[in-house]
């Protein structure tokens, strides 16, 4: 057995798991019919979690009733649980108390899993530069998509979301392979370049309030 830098055991069973996901697995997933399929998939059935911390919240509810109906993107169906979800919509302001329990809620989220800031106070702390007020959501998780107004319309969030989609048909469906330590890679091909993200588990409380 080896002993990993962040504490993990990995033992040969699992550098053997290692090696089949990414030498035999990944290819066969980021060829392009394969990448196009599963992309198509997980664009077109998004669950995003019942979750909301303010004002933006209301607007949130009311994209997905029947006027705007977010159904029609195929993400109106909403979970009661982090586990069941793979997009989390921070709508409202997200104070420094609030922070560590929504990186908490993150991290119970399965991969893979997208975040939407909608609002000004979600993305940027908005009009409350205090000393209570968390400027911008992405000091405690990564964000995919901001939306801005101070609140967004309905119209907005399905911008967002289909940018969103965007953002799925572009990434290596092999960047969701786990490795036995936690680790995750994110790899998005853009047409200007390429853009890969390293997350982990953070280790303790304390880092993730950090």
């Amino acid at each position: 057995m080896a002993e990993h830098n962040e504490g993990f055991v990995l033992t040969t069973v699992d550098s053997i798991t290692n090696f089949v996901r990414r030498k035999m697995v990944a290819p066969v997933l980021d060829t392009k019919l394969a990448q196009f399929g599963v992309n198509w998939a997980r664009k077109s059935a998004i669950w995003p979690m019942t979750f909301g911390l303010a004002c933006c919240a209301i607007e949130m509810m009311a994209t997905g009733a029947g006027r705007f109906d977010i159904d029609r993107f195929g993400a109106g169906v909403f979970r009661p649980s982090p586990r069941q979800s793979d997009l989390i919509i921070i709508a409202g302001t997200v104070t420094l108390k609030m922070g560590p329990v929504v990186r908490r809620v993150y991290d119970q989220m399965p991969e893979p899993k997208w975040a939407i800031a909608m609002g000004a106070c979600a993305s940027t702390g908005g009009p409350f530069d205090s000393y209570s007020t968390m400027q911008g959501v992405d000091r405690t998780i990564p964000v995919d998509v901001y939306i801005p107004g101070c609140p967004p319309r309905p119209e907005a969030l399905l911008y967002g979301l289909m940018r969103l989609q965007d953002i799925i048909m572009r990434e290596a469906p092999s960047a969701y392979i786990f490795e036995s330590d936690g680790t995750v890679r994110r790899q998005r091909s853009f047409a200007e370049d390429e853009q890969t993200a390293v997350i982990a588990a953070p280790k303790n409380s304390a880092e993730a309030a950090a």
